[in-house]
């Protein structure tokens, strides 16, 4: 990415910040990504309890004036999922004792992807325990880390709470 994108992406998360916490809210990232329809610039959000879609509205409205000096096509605001990536101490945090999948760059032991109990995150690097061995994963092995959702409390969601939605 060039130098100016990364000032600018750096000047959104900024901004983005400071409106995302005058509401209430945790701005994990925002991004710009490239798809055939343009580009996007993505911000994703979170709050205890879970971020809504009338949350993502309502902070679209707000941040969207402040975003009209930078190039973009689209401009989007999201919830991470409940399988968002482990990106930082704070995600590791959120997962820590949990079941999470690591996918590395590079096959170990003829395997891309491992599955086990998150143990330990040290500066982006992974201690996993699966089968009751600990493994140390380097931060620069791993393409992707994230928790294993348990379909069956997925399946089980109480739709008609209204704080659920």
């Amino acid at each position: 990415m060039a130098k100016n994108a990364n000032n600018e992406i750096a000047k959104i998360n900024e901004i983005g910040e400071k409106q995302a916490q005058k509401m209430g809210y945790e701005l994990l990232e925002a991004v710009f990504e490239k798809e055939n329809t343009g580009v996007y610039l993505r911000f994703y959000l979170d709050k205890e309890g879970g971020i809504t879609l009338d949350d993502c509205e309502a902070y679209h409205r707000a941040v969207q004036p402040m975003m009209e000096r930078f190039e973009y096509d689209f401009m989007e605001v999201c919830s991470p999922g409940i399988d968002r990536p482990i990106k930082n101490e704070r995600d590791a945090q959120r997962c820590l004792g949990l079941d999470i999948e690591l996918r590395l760059y590079k096959p170990r032991d003829g395997q891309k992807v491992f599955t086990g109990q998150f143990a330990a995150y040290d500066k982006g690097d992974i201690t996993l325990i699966a089968e009751g061995e600990e493994m140390l994963f380097p931060k620069k092995e791993i393409a992707l880390a994230r928790c294993i959702v348990d379909m069956d409390e997925v399946e089980n969601v109480d739709l008609s709470d209204p704080e659920r939605m």
